[in-house]
């Protein structure tokens, strides 16, 4: 049976596309959200990147009274080491490597995709990346965390160990405390990972100077 690919909001340009952006939410809100980026990003339209941003799935979320909303995984509660429910996640990835496969079969080779996600959308992007068979042109991890960071060194692959990531945080972050993403920082970094680390004076969102330097990650990593 082929999985039904998850439903998306896609912005293209304005010539066919040779790299791809696919952008992961946060619990609770939809790929909606960050489709306003991409004018804000201002990359300059000789490259040709097509931005992805999917729908997780509606679930029914523990913390939030088990009330259904689209979540990347359940939330049973908000202790560091067991926030993230690892059969979601693992689900989850399978769902966004589908989606990643179809834009290799569309003509976008792995080396061109940028695998991006801001909080929940971050942990499955850092769930995958590391155990990912292809490579990818970089990985971008915001205001996020790490799910199980003890099964990292058994079960990462080779593939993307030199692959960048950047991993950005706000120092007044009261939803994922600042700790919680450096040391899922550390935890690459100790297991060979092209991880850098950069935190901004905000809370649990993203701001002006950090969508400047995401302009300027993905102009390096795709120019």
């Amino acid at each position: 049976m082929t999985q039904q690919l998850l439903p998306c909001v896609e912005i293209n340009p304005s010539t066919t596309p040779d790299a791809c952006v696919i952008w992961l939410h946060g619990l609770g809100d939809s790929g909606h959200g960050f489709a306003p980026i991409v004018p804000e990003l201002k990359l300059p339209e000789s490259m040709a990147v097509k931005f992805i941003f999917p729908h997780a799935p509606e679930r029914p979320v523990t913390i939030n009274g088990g009330m259904r909303m689209r979540a990347w995984y359940d939330i049973k509660s908000l202790d560091f080491e067991s926030r993230a429910d690892l059969e979601g996640v693992k689900e989850s990835a399978a769902q966004v490597e589908a989606l990643i496969e179809a834009q290799i079969e569309s003509g976008i080779p792995s080396e061109r995709i940028v695998l991006a996600g801001f909080s929940q959308g971050g942990v499955i992007a850092l769930h995958l990346a590391p155990r990912y068979a292809n490579k990818f042109a970089g990985v971008i991890a915001l205001s996020t965390y790490m799910c199980e960071p003890s099964l990292l060194e058994s079960e990462a692959k080779d593939t993307n160990r030199e692959t960048p990531i950047m991993m950005a945080h706000g120092e007044q972050d009261e939803v994922v405390p600042v700790f919680m993403g450096n040391a899922a920082f550390k935890t690459l970094s100790e297991s060979g990972f092209n991880a850098t680390w950069q935190t901004y004076t905000m809370q649990h969102n993203v701001c002006m100077q950090e969508l400047n330097d995401i302009s300027a990650w993905l102009q390096k990593v795709l120019g």
